[in-house]
């Protein structure tokens, strides 16, 4: 019985978003992002020597068809990344009107987001009084520190010795539809943070607020490191999706990295945390391990969180020569009948302005047993090839392309 593996780059766009000029970073639109793209041009011009040297190298993926999505996308050429696809290849677009992290993963999985989430205005104070209100009762405090939008590593830099003085949380947002609360897992208490962001999540969610995020951190003044014990508190998905359709088929999931936390736990399955390098790993092992008929969904979010919000170029491009390296055995111990298929949730171009999200397409190139180009595809259409390759039911809006006229068995 075939299995699948649907693997989501987080951030990895490339470009040609037709309706990008709705989307912005502070002031300026995203129309002309590219995160790919620039992430190659700046190899190619040795505008990315930090840790890493020369072009982009990315053949096992460019074998696969990623280059050629480039190509499709935006009309952008990366240097080096010219292979003639042996895989299963093509781009696809977004119709949520978001350039979020829940609204890609779901609608990759079926599910368009009905709604436009709420934002924070970036203004100091941020949140509303009722909101604070309700932080500082969950927290037993007199208040909250930060209440405005900012990077989290610099907010937790800048306030941390303030918050191990007073007890009160730092509460921060961003671009995103995101409450985010820091505090230092010792003094404040992991599992108490925990819980604060647990007992808000409902108020936020009803509000359309997508993610209560907790954000723990250890360290003395000078020296805080964020932890690995973050976690997502996500709206509940409206309706179903391909982790959904899988379950209910009688089938094993397994979710990797973000996926529980974004899915609210609906349909997860097996669950394993931990960073890009530990996923790998893990991947490896559901590649070897995983039942007949069963989905692997895995989140690789250091794209993103590390390197596309701290818009550091050098560190995303090694990053992404790391990922090609690690992917490539992985790749060669599928089974004839697996499919495996790569794509991401939005752009972060570390190139451009700001620190937010960029509203891109997206790749789809994929291992197994089909070939050839799928074109320009919605995300929807992941969710349902992933079903149909399963021989599953599905009914979300996605039209499968894996029986396309240019894809060959």
């Amino acid at each position: 019985m075939p299995r699948a593996f649907l693997i989501v780059m987080d951030s990895v766009g490339i470009g040609g978003a037709p309706d990008a000029e709705r989307f912005f970073n502070g002031e300026v639109p995203d129309t002309g992002a590219n995160t790919l793209g620039h992430i190659a041009a700046a190899c190619a011009e040795g505008r990315a020597e930090d840790g890493r040297s020369g072009p982009l190298h990315l053949p096992h993926l460019d074998a696969l068809g990623l280059g050629a999505a480039l190509r499709l996308a935006s009309g952008a050429r990366g240097e080096g990344m010219d292979a003639d696809p042996v895989g299963l290849w093509g781009a696809a677009e977004e119709v949520s009107p978001g350039k979020d992290t829940p609204s890609g993963h779901w609608e990759l999985a079926g599910l368009p987001v009905p709604w436009d989430w709420s934002y924070f205005p970036k203004a100091n104070p941020a949140f509303p009084d009722e909101i604070v209100a309700e932080v500082t009762r969950l927290a037993g405090t007199d208040g909250i520190l930060g209440n405005e939008h900012a990077s989290g590593t610099e907010i937790i830099a800048r306030l941390g010795e303030t918050h191990q003085a007073t007890g009160w949380p730092i509460c921060y947002t961003s671009a995103d539809s995101v409450f985010q609360i820091a505090a230092h897992e010792e003094s404040f208490g992991l599992d108490r943070l925990l819980r604060l962001c647990a007992d808000l999540a409902p108020m936020l969610h009803a509000r359309r607020v997508g993610r209560v995020i907790a954000r723990p951190f250890t360290g003395t003044p000078g020296a805080y490191a964020r932890t690995q014990n973050r976690h997502d508190y996500a709206m509940e998905p409206p309706g179903r999706t391909l982790l959904d359709w899988v379950k209910e088929a009688g089938r094993e999931t397994r979710s990797l990295g973000k996926i529980r936390d974004i899915f609210a736990g609906r349909g997860a399955g097996h669950v394993t945390t931990g960073t890009d390098r530990e996923l790998m790993g893990h991947l490896a092992d559901c590649v070897a391990e995983a039942a007949e008929g069963s989905l692997t969904f895995a989140n690789f979010v250091e794209f993103d969180s590390l390197y596309g919000h701290r818009r550091d170029v050098s560190g995303y491009a090694a990053h992404l020569e790391w990922f090609d390296a690690a992917i490539a055995p992985i790749l060669a111990a599928l089974r004839p009948d697996d499919l495996m298929i790569l794509t991401a949730d939005h752009g972060n171009d570390p190139t451009w302005t700001g620190t937010d999200h960029t509203r891109e397409r997206v790749p789809v190139v994929a291992k197994g047993p089909y070939s050839g180009q799928i074109g320009l595809r919605a995300f929807a259409d992941v969710g349902a090839s992933v079903a149909a390759h399963l021989g599953v039911p599905s009914d979300g809006p996605g039209t499968s392309f894996l029986m396309g006229n240019d894809v060959r068995l």
